[in-house]
């Protein structure tokens, strides 16, 4: 099908001003200045944006597709988030992992909650393993889960400097980032270690080690909640500046507390003189957001929403940083990372992901892979169970 988006003001994530888009099939097929009517035997659907916002569809590198939890017992398992959980919010992309309970939640069962997605309209991929090493794969291995596994694109997340992780040494922690690596390359998919980052006083140490001892190179690594404390944000900017890519986590934060949140990371992140290409924005959507006491124990879940992601975006333009500034960490970084060439731009030949924003960058209208999920703010197709 053929659908004409009129004066759109278009953002890919660079600012193209006012376009014209054809979609073609999944496809972008044409971008650019007023495109003279078609053929009516063409029987093309035209729709008048009228100004409004147009940016890529939102890739979200850190969700919980099978749901997370469970640190509180089999109650606090984290049920699975539906379709329009994701497409409501703007996210046409998603990438799931497991976290710490990767018994009861399997690397089978994340792929197959992946490919209900993609039925469903959606694009979705995973990582194998979860918390703990040696991770749980499907084949026996992290490079045969890579190589053999169309949506297994990496490992993670394993968790470091947590009380919950299987406290992995540097000598483990370089296998599995190695296997990552040899599978990417084996395939041309991301071939990360996407690395957990939890508050201990360890920090980073043992990812620049890695580093330090390795032949890996930097891209490898991939931590995520590097905002969760202050100090270790410090750490992660200095990785980002060695060649990691981290990634900052769109919770909520309290005043008093010793974090920073996504919007106040990716502000200080963007003066801080590391790479601009460096740094993505995820949403630990379906996650549990828990609280510990001194004994491990939970005193309080919350759960992560891909909602946080436009959320954030608003705060800071309203802060008054320029859009183009801020999309690439939620757009065009995250899909170079993940190595998704179609995903995170708006351009000729891309998928056609794309959200519509009104004047307060709230969505109107999303498309996924061509067609159309969200529709004036409300979703026009949900998930099977929905």
């Amino acid at each position: 099908m053929l659908r004409l988006l009129r004066n759109a003001t278009v953002f890919a994530p660079e600012p193209r001003g006012v376009c014209d888009v054809l979609v073609a099939g999944e496809r972008v097929a044409w971008l650019g200045p007023r495109l003279d009517a078609l053929p009516a035997a063409l029987a093309v659907e035209v729709t008048d944006l009228e100004g409004r916002t147009v940016i890529p569809g939102l890739v979200d590198g850190h969700a919980h597709l099978t749901g997370g939890g469970g640190e509180a017992g089999p109650h606090t398992r984290v049920p699975a988030p539906p379709l329009s959980r994701y497409t409501l919010a703007g996210v046409t992309t998603a990438v799931g992992v497991l976290g710490t309970d990767d018994v009861t939640r399997t690397t089978a069962e994340l792929v197959v909650t992946a490919r209900g997605l993609i039925a469903e309209g959606l694009s979705a991929w995973c990582h194998t393993g979860g918390y703990h090493l040696p991770p749980a794969t499907l084949t026996g291995s992290v490079r045969g889960d890579i190589v053999h596994i169309d949506r297994i694109i990496g490992v993670g997340e394993v968790a470091v400097s947590d009380h919950r992780s299987s406290q992995p040494t540097l000598d483990e922690l370089l296998r599995v980032a190695a296997d990552a690596h040899v599978g990417g390359l084996m395939t041309g998919k991301a071939g990360i270690l996407h690395l957990h980052l939890g508050d201990g006083a360890r920090g980073l140490s043992l990812v620049r080690e890695a580093l330090d001892r390795s032949e890996l190179p930097p891209r490898v690594f991939n931590p995520t909640h590097v905002n969760r404390r202050r100090p270790l944000f410090e750490e992660a900017l200095e990785l980002a500046r060695r060649g990691c890519v981290v990634d900052i986590t769109a919770f909520d934060v309290a005043e008093d507390e010793d974090a920073w949140s996504a919007a106040d990371a990716l502000a200080r992140y963007l003066v801080s003189g590391a790479p601009a290409a460096h740094v993505t924005v995820s949403s630990d959507g379906g996650g549990c957001l828990p609280t510990f006491d001194a004994d491990g124990r939970v005193t309080h879940m919350g759960v992560g929403d891909a909602g946080s992601l436009l959320a954030t975006v608003r705060t800071l333009i309203a802060r008054g940083l320029p859009l183009e500034a801020v999309l690439p960490a939620f757009t065009s970084n995250a899909a170079d990372l993940l190595r998704l060439p179609g995903k995170g731009r708006l351009t000729v030949g891309a998928d056609a992901d794309l959200v519509v924003l009104d004047d307060t960058l709230h969505v109107t209208e999303v498309m996924a892979r061509g067609a159309w999920q969200v529709r004036r703010g409300a979703a026009v197709r949900r998930g099977t169970f929905e």
